[in-house]
């Protein structure tokens, strides 16, 4: 019996866009802006928000999207964030020990994650367009490492501690990582590398 026909892509999402194929009322760049070489039946596996930027995966394997977003699996999702000012080391361990947040309507306590600083000479090639820069606010970069993905988890996070995030990219799911890919810019990957990398077990064909 032959393999579905799947098809699996690694995208660097803009800042911008919708992760989503249909424009919104608003009248929102979505992907579908983007003019990606795929089928109708490819869509992305979760979402980054419209001020978001970075990994995003599109496919039709739907055992590969059960997979990454039904939470008992918990991925590690990591994300590199730029904030107002420079959180002190006890803020930073508020925060990786959980903290209450208020995703949408219910309050829930943020499980355990990792979170590190950047060097201060750390660059990150310009967001188009640039942020928005406070003449006397400083900013630093940091990498935060979690296992769960609720909505604005990571900006609501960073605002408990008053450190708000500027700019929020994802870097990697697993050991599958953005790498050098340029907004906008994409790849496509082989199903058996893709589970790899994603530490999936690819399910046995009886």
């Amino acid at each position: 019996m032959k393999d579905p026909d799947f098809h699996y892509i690694i995208i660097n999402k803009p800042f911008g866009i919708l992760s989503q194929f249909t424009p919104d009322d608003a009248g929102n760049l979505s992907l579908k802006d983007l003019k990606l070489p795929i089928t109708s039946d490819v869509y992305p596996i979760g979402r980054l928000d419209k001020d978001s930027e970075g990994l995003l995966i599109l496919s039709n394997d739907k055992f590969l999207v059960n997979s990454l977003l039904n939470p008992k699996h918990k991925h590690k999702r990591t994300y590199l964030v730029q904030l107002e000012n420079t959180p002190t080391p006890e803020a930073l361990k508020k925060l990786e020990k959980g903290v209450q947040i208020k995703p949408k309507e219910l309050i829930i306590n943020t499980e355990p994650c990792k979170i590190s600083m950047m060097p201060e000479d750390f660059v990150m090639p310009e967001r188009n367009p640039p942020i928005r820069k406070r003449e006397n606010i400083p900013t630093s970069w940091a990498t935060i490492t979690l296992t769960e993905g609720k909505y604005h988890q990571v900006r609501k996070m960073f605002a408990v501690i008053g450190f708000p995030v500027l700019r929020l990219v994802r870097i990697a799911i697993e050991d599958l990582k953005l790498g050098d890919l340029k907004p906008g810019q994409y790849i496509s990957l082989n199903k058996f590398v893709l589970y790899r990398k994603l530490k999936i077990q690819i399910r046995s064909r009886r």
